[in-house]
């Protein structure tokens, strides 16, 4: 699986997705992909960042990522974003970067891309399937080839059993409530491997 490259993108204000993203990394570099992390452009004014001490504290932790750019989807084979809800939907950071690849889309090389999510929320249903849905329907329209992990594994229930993808309820104190390592490792290494499906079935 040398030949698939894939990048995950994040957006991440306590921390949750950032690990999510690591995750994933080591999943798909586990299954032989060459992989990149990446964020998203933060939106927020300094003043609201300050005011928060997590929130401060991951922008200090992320600050040797590279954030994520054109170029960087137009490499890929594959995309995993990682995105905590807001109301319901991605979080502005993401939906604003990809608001802003009409030219790669209007170009057609956002066509079968493979694509898989996931989220974050404050309680189990606090958006997070309906997050991963407004992800996957911006993906509808790029053409994309979406890669869920349905139930093709055990280890998903373990981990609350989300079909659209991982998906981990955050306390109050910040930490993950699930165990959701392993199912982030198996969903990058089924995305990496349609990846690769679709990439031999192009050649």
């Amino acid at each position: 699986m040398s030949s698939v490259k894939l990048a995950v993108v994040f957006y991440s204000m306590g921390g949750t997705n950032y690990q999510l993203a690591k995750w994933a990394a080591e999943g798909a570099q586990e299954a032989g992909a060459e992989v990149r992390v990446l964020k998203v452009q933060e939106l927020a004014p300094d003043a609201a960042i300050e005011g928060n001490a997590g929130w401060k504290a991951t922008v200090n932790a992320t600050k040797g990522v590279p954030v994520v750019t054109s170029e960087d989807i137009e490499w890929a084979d594959a995309i995993i974003f990682s995105t905590p809800t807001r109301f319901g939907v991605m979080a502005a950071q993401m939906k604003q970067f990809i608001d802003l690849q009409g030219g790669l889309w209007a170009s057609g090389k956002t066509i079968n891309k493979v694509v898989s999510g996931m989220t974050s929320a404050q309680n189990p249903h606090g958006g997070q399937e309906a997050t991963l849905l407004s992800l996957y329907t911006a993906m509808m329209h790029w053409g994309a080839i979406i890669a869920t992990p349905g139930y093709s594994d055990p280890v998903l229930f373990e981990a609350g059993g989300n079909p659209y993808g991982t998906s981990v309820t955050v306390g109050q104190d910040g930490k993950m409530i699930e165990d959701v390592e392993a199912a982030v490792k198996y969903q990058a290494k089924r995305t990496a491997t349609v990846a690769e499906w679709v990439k031999k079935g192009n050649q």
